[in-house]
C-alpha cells in the first residue's frame, strides 16, 4: 500500500526454480515492478509479514513451507495482498484448493508470459479499486487525497510520509511494527528510529492520541476503536 502512485509497484516472487525466478524477475522488472525474490516458503513468509507488497506471485511446490500453507499463514496474520499462484498442478481440484486458501488468481504452468502480466495488471486494478480507502479507528484514510478522518469526524490533510506510515499500520492492523521495521519500510532506512517517533507524534497530534498504539518493548501498531 502506498500514498505515492508514481512509485514502482512492489512485487514478491516466491519461486524455488532459480532459472524461472531469474527469467520472471527480469521480465517483471522490465514491466516496472520492484521485485523481491524468495527461494523457499520460509523466506517468502518472512518477507510477506515484514514488508509491504502490491501483489505476490507464489509457486505452490516450495521447500520449507508449501505455497498454500504459506498463503494460509499470511491470510491468518491479516496480510490482504492479492496473490497469484503459479503451479504445475493445474486440474480443477488444485485450482479450487488454491482459491480456497486465499489466492485471488491461479495460473497453471507452463504459462504464457503475456497472460501472466495481464493477470497481474488486472489483480492490481481490482485491488486498488477496493483498497484506496483504509479503515482507521473511528474513521478512514483516503490514500489518493492523503486525507484522514479520525474520531473527531473532520478530514485532515497528511504529508506523504505521514500517509505512508499510517497506511502501513492500517493495512496490517493486528501487526506490531518495530521502529527499525518502520524506518526501513516507510523512510527507506534514512535517519535514526527517532524519526519514526517524530512522525507518530505528528499523527497523534493531527488525529488524536489513540490513532497509533505504543506496544511497550516492541514498537507501534494501529490504534483500536473504543
Amino acid at each position: 500500500m502506498t500514498c505515492d502512485s508514481a512509485s514502482h509497484p512492489r512485487l514478491l516472487l516466491v519461486e524455488d526454480d532459480a532459472e524461472l525466478a531469474g527469467m520472471l524477475t527480469s521480465l517483471l522488472t522490465d514491466e516496472g515492478y520492484a521485485v523481491d525474490v524468495a527461494a523457499d516458503g520460509q523466506r517468502g513468509l518472512h518477507l510477506g509479514l515484514t514488508r509491504t507488497y502490491e501483489v505476490v506471485v507464489l509457486d505452490r511446490g516450495l521447500p520449507a513451507i508449501d505455497g498454500l500453507d504459506l498463503l494460509t499463514r499470511l491470510r491468518m496474520r491479516g496480510v490482504a495482498t492479492p496473490v497469484l499462484v503459479l503451479s504445475a498442478l493445474g486440474n480443477p481440484a488444485d485450482r479450487v484448493a488454491g482459491l480456497e486458501a486465499g489466492a485471488e488468481d491461479y495460473l497453471p504452468k507452463p504459462f504464457d508470459i503475456e497472460e501472466l502480466l495481464a493477470r497481474l495488471r488486472a489483480l492490481r486494478r481490482r485491488h486498488l479499486d477496493t483498497a484506496r480507502t483504509l479503515p482507521l479507528p473511528g474513521g478512514s484514510l483516503d490514500l489518493d487525497g492523503r486525507l484522514a478522518t479520525g474520531a473527531a469526524g473532520e478530514p485532515v490533510r497528511l504529508s506523504e510520509r505521514e500517509c505512508a506510515l499510517l497506511a502501513l499500520l492500517a493495512t496490517r492492523p493486528r501487526q506490531v511494527f518495530s521502529r527499525d521495521d518502520l524506518l526501513r519500510l516507510v523512510f527507506d532506512g534514512a535517519g535514526s528510529p527517532v524519526v519514526v517517533d517524530t512522525y507518530v507524534h505528528y499523527l497523534r497530534r493531527k488525529l488524536g492520541k489513540r490513532i497509533v498504539d505504543t506496544v511497550r518493548g516492541r514498537g507501534y501498531q494501529l490504534g483500536r476503536s473504543g
